[in-house]
């Protein structure tokens, strides 16, 4: 692999702008290589930008060696360039006792053939490093503030330990009790001082904040201890991450700039590298060792505190191995996909060679059978799409691991999520073939029962495998999915975050699904399954009314979600974000009742909300969700940084979004039934390009999520601190 792209690879995706930028330095070296080819006019190849390297090969520029005391025995007229650096002062740094420095490479030949293009080099590469220089220095400032931060959560910690396990001892003596505080002296006297961060993040915790007045001080209790201990941890493991992407961060950089003045010296046969990687050895960026001293405390105390001293257990936590990719996966995604393709042929054959489809019992099976399984349909059609949203998020480096929090090394790829649909594929279609089988077979058509409980056993079985508590089947993935529902079913009892939202939204695109749950329900309690009549439902009032209700739940939740996050940031986008899900909510309600009544009047009641609120939700997906449609940006109408290579993509993608949000016309124009389709048909082909719409959107809208984090650098999550510690008291006791 080219160094280039290797460098891209171990980036912080975050941070990306804020690393030296090789590929345009690269850039400014083959020009000159060109200018020199033309001067020699010898077909001059390109070695030295497409040697392989490894990112963990020695090289010379990140410790002092002899090649720099050679280098100041050179003779001056061998001098290529004189690196300086000047000290100076932004306005935020007046009156400060550090300043910043700058680097300043003069370049002695510029008036040889072709020097000019050499000092636009060095003007590009002094650019660069002053730019790493200045972001790494406002880092390490930045985790030097958050240490003395979590020292101090530390002590409250620690003394809160001690009073919990050990209440009988005075509040001020200074302790030094369990072999786990053994090395520290905390005087008890902190906890006078801080207060517990009651974050509202359960339905307990949001009621009584809502019913009764705050209660904010400690009452010494094992269950608060449990609660700080856990929040604390976690800052602990954010915090390690961010150092060490930092440290990361700093060694390629200086890896990056030994090689491309390496490059340099082979284009111009200069000497040029051994003073510059002089003074970036000499720089902040090599001599600080914050970060390293940092890295070493963190988990001294992390294993001491958090591990009982298991520092093998401590490690594992706080360094955990990469995700190595299993040659087993995509053999057995192959497999299944050819058992589903094979399975798929199986079906077509049987029913035509039985000539079903003009058997007297089709009206009968679309009616019954194929609701339970189009169920299958769509959650098959969305893991798909999401396996392709996963696919194309890593391959753009949109960082959705980090995003939607999930734990390092747990998150799955594309393979994973393939793995899975066509595992699921497979027994649904191995059911579908089987149901016709048991149908047709002479042997086995007294079993009616049987056959028409195979869907119901497919769901339970399913249900079951996805509260498996065993460790299989990516059982952490499992429970995150599961915590995010019940999320969701408690909105707003809960803080909103980005996963909770994101699946609140891929509910609003599987109504079709929910109604089939309901269908199940009916079907298999009230209905005759037996004899396949699902007349008791279908003609039921109240299995209509039903209906409505679960096409607007999901909705619901939206609101709800909105609600609480206006409350929680008092943001107004979100109360605008609210009103767009109701007018949602009205166009479905509308829709739902003109479909059982029909009339003139709920024909354009239906219509007039359902234009409405396409128009909102558009808007809101392709501005406020997307991030498009800006007039003044870069690239016209679109926004400043974009992720895919092609700018027409996003277009496109624009135009399908409305395009497929005009599914619903289908309903007000009266294309119920289409002469070669049966209804229900048409309403599974509806719902599938609904279910596409969603994972067009999700992929553009986690893109629009990783440039905003992008632009605000931020890499690790932010993690609520359990105390908070009242400096207003403290400063009325001086």
């Amino acid at each position: 692999m080219k160094f280039g792209n290797e460098f891209a690879s171990q980036t912080v995706p975050e941070w990306r702008e804020a690393y030296m930028n090789y590929k345009h330095l690269k850039t400014l070296l083959k020009e000159i290589l060109i200018f020199r080819r033309r001067q020699t006019k010898l077909p001059v190849p390109v070695p030295s930008l497409k040697r392989r390297v490894s990112l963990f090969r020695a090289f010379s520029g990140l410790t002092t060696n002899t090649s720099h005391a050679s280098s100041k025995q050179r003779h001056k007229e061998d001098e290529a360039i004189i690196v300086s650096s000047k000290m100076h002062q932004t306005d935020e740094e007046q009156g400060a006792e550090e300043c910043s420095r700058s680097y300043q490479t003069i370049f002695l030949r510029s008036s040889e053939e072709g020097g000019d293009l050499e000092l636009v080099f060095f003007r590009g590469l002094d650019d660069e490093f002053n730019k790493v220089m200045e972001f790494y220095k406002s880092k390490v400032d930045e985790v030097v503030k958050q240490a003395e931060e979590l020292n101090l959560q530390m002590d409250a910690l620690i003394a809160l330990r001690i009073k919990v396990n050990h209440p009988l001892m005075e509040v001020t003596q200074e302790s030094k009790i369990s072999e786990e505080d053994e090395d520290k002296r905390v005087s008890l006297d902190v906890l006078n001082r801080v207060k517990i961060n009651a974050t509202t993040e359960t339905p307990r915790s949001t009621v009584r904040s809502v019913f009764n007045s705050l209660n904010l001080e400690l009452n010494y209790s094992k269950n608060e201890l449990k609660h700080a201990q856990g929040k604390l941890k976690q800052a602990f493991l954010e915090f390690h991450e961010k150092l060490r992407f930092l440290k990361n961060y700093a060694f390629l950089n200086q890896l990056a700039f030994f090689k491309i003045m390496k490059k340099y010296d082979k284009i111009t046969s200069r000497n040029a590298s051994d003073v510059y990687m002089q003074m970036v050895d000499e720089s902040y960026l090599s001599q600080s060792d914050e970060v390293a001293k940092l890295i070493d405390r963190v988990e001294a105390v992390f294993i001491k505190h958090f591990c009982n001293g298991d520092r093998h257990r401590g490690m594992n936590t706080l360094r955990p191995k990469c995700k190595r990719e299993k040659h087993r996966v995509t053999f057995f995604v192959g497999c299944f996909f050819g058992f589903s393709l094979a399975l798929m042929v199986a079906i077509i054959t049987s029913i035509h060679a039985r000539d079903l489809l003009k058997d007297e019992g089709q009206t009968q099976y679309m009616n019954t059978i194929f609701p339970l399984y189009s169920l299958f349909g769509f959650l098959l059609l969305h893991m798909l799409m999401y396996a392709a949203n996963v696919y194309f998020w890593t391959r753009y480096h949109v960082n959705y691991s980090f995003i939607f929090g999930f734990k390092q090394g747990t998150e799955l790829g594309f393979k994973q999520v393939l793995l899975l649909s066509f595992g699921l594929s497979v027994l649904v279609l191995a059911a579908v073939l089987a149901n016709l089988e048991m149908e047709l077979d002479p042997e086995t058509q007294s079993y009616k029962a049987l056959t028409e409980l195979l869907p119901l056993g497919l769901v339970i079985a399913v249900l079951l495998v996805a509260i498996c508590p065993l460790n299989i089947l990516y059982r952490t993935n499992r429970f995150f999915f599961l915590i995010c529902l019940w999320h969701c079913i408690c909105a707003p009892l809960y803080m909103v975050t980005l996963p909770d939202f994101f699946l609140a939204d891929q509910f609003t695109s599987q109504v079709q699904l929910l109604r089939n749950v309901e269908f199940y329900a009916c079907y298999y309690g009230w209905g005759d399954f037996k004899k396949r009549d699902a007349t008791t439902c279908n003609d039921s009032n109240l299995y209509q009314t039903i209906s409505i209700v679960i096409a607007v739940v999901p909705y619901w939740i939206r609101v709800l979600q909105c609600l609480r996050r206006f409350c929680d940031g008092r943001d107004s986008t979100q109360a605008m974000n609210g009103l767009k899900y109701l007018s949602t909510i009205a166009a479905v309600v509308s829709r739902a009742i003109y479909t059982l009544k029909g009339g003139t009047t709920l024909k354009i009641i239906a219509a007039s909300t359902s234009g409405v609120a396409t128009i909102f939700s558009t808007y809101w997906d392709i501005v406020m969700d997307w991030g498009l449609l800006c007039k003044n940006s870069e690239n016209p109408w679109l926004r400043d940084k974009l992720i895919l290579p092609s700018r027409y993509i996003y277009f496109i993608a624009m135009v399908l979004n409305v395009i497929l949000r005009l599914a619903w016309m289908q309903t007000v124009l009266d294309f119920h039934e289409a002469p070669f389709l049966h209804r229900n048909a048409l309403i599974a082909i509806v719902a599938s390009l609904e279910i596409i719409r969603r994972g067009i959107w999700n992929f553009f809208r986690l893109e629009n999520e990783h440039l905003n984090n992008v632009g605000k650098f931020r890499a690790v999550k932010s993690v609520p601190l359990p105390f908070i510690y009242d400096y207003e008291d403290e400063d009325k006791d001086a």
